[in-house]
């Protein structure tokens, strides 16, 4: 969100963020943000106050956690999960700097889970002070070569008319224009930083390239080989209902497997969702392996030029938690053209 914002020519002051590898890759990308690397509800009024610049126009943006929100969650998407509340907190802070705008945004199943609840109390706590639009925005409509849907909740208190963007195009970029320039990899692979392997096959590619001469973040899991061996089976735009069920005993109930588990993904086409791809085994469209975090950051509209830091396995959570930057930015820039 935070890279959109920039993007959008906003100044990007404060970001608040409790975990220290994603603060890790934020500082090192972001430098001129002050962090605030800690628990959120130990932010205090004092905190911002100190802050709060108030010559100065504010857009206060926050995306709460939104596993418990999840489709594939079924299990916490419920009121008893602690952690479908903390949006409570983003509410405090916005009582506490009462900006002129707001962006809230989570994944489309906080629009149902609950029968709606937190959706709800969300919009009934901000009615009162700020005009609110609501929308679900599908990422592949704005330029990002993936079907990502998120929920965007905007509000302002000027009472400035606000329309979404409207989509920039009908027909999104490919995996293939997304990812084929990148260095050959192979299970494993673990050096951070290589040259790239062809010139850009698209603009998109092109865009997120720059002028750099290669990327860093060109590693992959080490898959065991029996894995690898599930993998052969499988087309692009398959999943595990290709693999020989001799090949799943190790499942207790391979039928259980969601439809992204195991699924290749396919050259000419927009990819599935990036979400926890090492744990989903999110297999390249070409070769037997999964997908490196410098893919899926391609995936995700990243420019190359962002470096994430961190193991691997933290390295892939920073990716697959994140909005994509593209689209944070049409959201941004849609805000600053109506900006009184």
């Amino acid at each position: 969100m935070s890279l959109g914002a920039t993007n959008a020519g906003i100044d990007v002051q404060l970001a608040v963020e409790c975990d220290p590898h994603a603060a890790k890759t934020y500082r090192h990308n972001q430098p001129l943000a002050r962090m605030f690397d800690s628990d959120i509800r130990n932010i205090t009024r004092d905190h911002l106050v100190q802050w709060r610049d108030l010559s100065r126009e504010l857009i206060v943006f926050a995306g709460p956690p939104c596993q418990g929100f999840s489709w594939s969650n079924s299990r916490t998407r419920n009121p008893q999960n602690p952690d479908n509340w903390l949006f409570q907190e983003a509410l405090r802070i916005i009582r506490i700097l009462n900006p002129s705008w707001i962006v809230i945004e989570n994944v489309r199943g906080v629009v149902d889970t609950a029968d709606g609840m937190f959706r709800h109390r969300l919009k009934q706590s901000l009615s009162r002070q700020y005009l609110l639009v609501e929308k679900i925005l599908n990422a592949q409509f704005f330029g990002v070569p993936q079907n990502r849907s998120r929920y965007f909740l905007v509000g302002n208190r000027c009472g400035t008319k606000y329309d979404f963007p409207d989509p920039i195009s009908k027909v999104a970029p490919t995996v293939s224009d997304a990812i084929q320039d990148l260095p050959s990899l192979k299970n494993g692979a673990a050096k951070s930083w290589k040259p790239y392997a062809s010139t850009a096959p698209s603009r998109y590619a092109s865009s997120l390239r720059s002028n750099l001469s290669g990327c860093h973040n060109n590693i992959v899991t080490k898959n065991a080989s029996y894995i690898l061996k599930r993998y052969s089976h499988i087309p692009q735009g398959g999943n595990w209902q290709d693999i020989p069920p001799e090949l799943m005993t190790n499942y207790k109930d391979s039928s259980r497997c969601h439809t992204g588990v195991y699924h290749r993904l396919s050259l000419n086409e927009p990819s599935i969702v990036i979400g926890n791809f090492r744990k989903n085994m999110l297999i390249h469209p070409t070769d037997d392996r999964g997908l490196s975090v410098r893919e899926a950051a391609r995936l995700q509209s990243f420019p190359d030029q962002y470096e994430f830091t961190g193991s691997l396995g933290f390295q892939q959570q920073q990716v697959g938690n994140a909005v994509p930057p593209l689209l944070a930015e049409a959201v941004f820039s849609s805000i600053i053209k109506v900006q009184p």
